[in-house]
């Protein structure tokens, strides 16, 4: 059988990258809280479950410099804490695509997950079980520290996204199962959810400690441009990791198999459909940041710290992107072979 390869597509980021200066403070601690976790070989934990990760491996996902790169005004404090939450997302994710979505455990992750559902409490202080696995114990220590009094408000809204994001991945495991390939119609709602997208407002809050006004927050236009900034994430991400995912993974969830199965074309040209589908929700954030926000906050009448708050949280998602971008073409765990992409 001719495999056929398709060069792998460009994607565009008009903002310039930059990168937190605590950085180094970062990759000096980066493995210490993964291996207290378990989910790093050398755990001296009562697990007999093998660690997710080596240190090896560990260390070539680049983790430290994903947070450094999309957090670049945070303090210190801000940018450990989100760099666990990060550390977090990665290993339920190479966890539950080794036990679950490689053999094809579909009850298996569906006890996982339900099991997850009781660590992610709205109240504080609620009664979790004992964790049982580093995925587990890794969002029950994550509790503690997540919300703290300046965050306090975002403790119901992350942990709906967080239910979110583990319950997507047992829809995308049935998916795989069933060979059943999403809309397009249907597939940027639901790669938020798959991405935990919904978390970053969060992250752009903890990073600048400024939040979007209330008086325009649930307006149009800003529902609009959360909207592009989470769609780019994910749907970045699909571009950046078709050979894991459909070749290593075999899984069926990937923006440029939706594109080429709703549109019937080949991957030769689904791929740049793809591509330019991608770059248009980035032109979508940058229209509606630099063309409809303005008007918006005039007739909202805020006042000079409202935007000088706004703009603060602007700037920070804009490098939350940059620094995303950054990670998925030059990180090793996106870096294919060859750069090409195969049928």
């Amino acid at each position: 059988m001719t495999v056929r390869t398709v060069e792998a597509p460009l994607l565009w980021m008009p903002y310039a990258l930059r990168v937190n200066p605590h950085l180094p403070d970062l990759h000096e601690e980066s493995e210490s809280w993964a291996r207290a976790m378990g989910m790093l070989e050398g755990h001296r934990g009562p697990s007999a479950r093998p660690a997710i990760w080596s240190r090896s491996k560990f260390h070539a996902m680049t983790v430290d410099q994903l947070t450094a790169w999309t957090l670049p005004d945070a303090s210190l404090a801000g940018l450990r804490l989100n760099h666990r939450f990060n550390v977090w997302a990665l290993a339920w994710d190479d966890y539950f695509a080794s036990a679950f979505k490689q053999t094809g455990d579909l009850p298996g992750a569906r006890t996982f997950t339900t099991r997850l559902h009781a660590f992610l409490r709205p109240e504080r202080g609620a009664r979790i079980p004992e964790p049982t696995n580093a995925v587990e114990r890794g969002i029950a220590d994550l509790q503690l520290h997540l919300f703290p009094p300046r965050l306090a408000h975002w403790r119901a809204e992350f942990n709906r996204a967080l239910a979110r994001y583990i319950d997507a991945g047992v829809e995308e495991l049935a998916n795989s199962r069933s060979g059943r390939i999403p809309h397009l119609i249907d597939y940027a709602p639901f790669r938020r959810e798959s991405f935990a997208a919904y978390t970053a407002p969060y992250s752009v809050e903890l990073a600048t400690g400024a939040r979007i006004p209330e008086q325009i927050r649930h307006s149009r236009t800003v529902r609009a441009l959360l909207d592009a900034f989470m769609d780019f994430m994910g749907l970045a991400n699909d571009i950046a990791s078709y050979e894991r995912e459909v070749h290593e993974e075999k899984d069926v969830n990937n923006l440029v198999l939706v594109v080429g199965t709703s549109l019937g074309i080949s991957l030769h040209d689904a791929v740049p459909a793809a591509l330019h589908l991608v770059n248009a929700r980035l032109r979508d954030f940058e229209h509606l940041r630099r063309d409809e926000l303005p008007p918006l906050v005039r007739r909202a009448g805020l006042d000079r710290d409202e935007r000088d708050e706004l703009e603060t949280w602007l700037r920070g998602a804009c490098g939350f992107l940059s620094g995303l971008h950054a990670w998925y073409t030059g990180a090793p765990r996106y870096a294919s072979s060859d750069g090409s992409f195969t049928e």
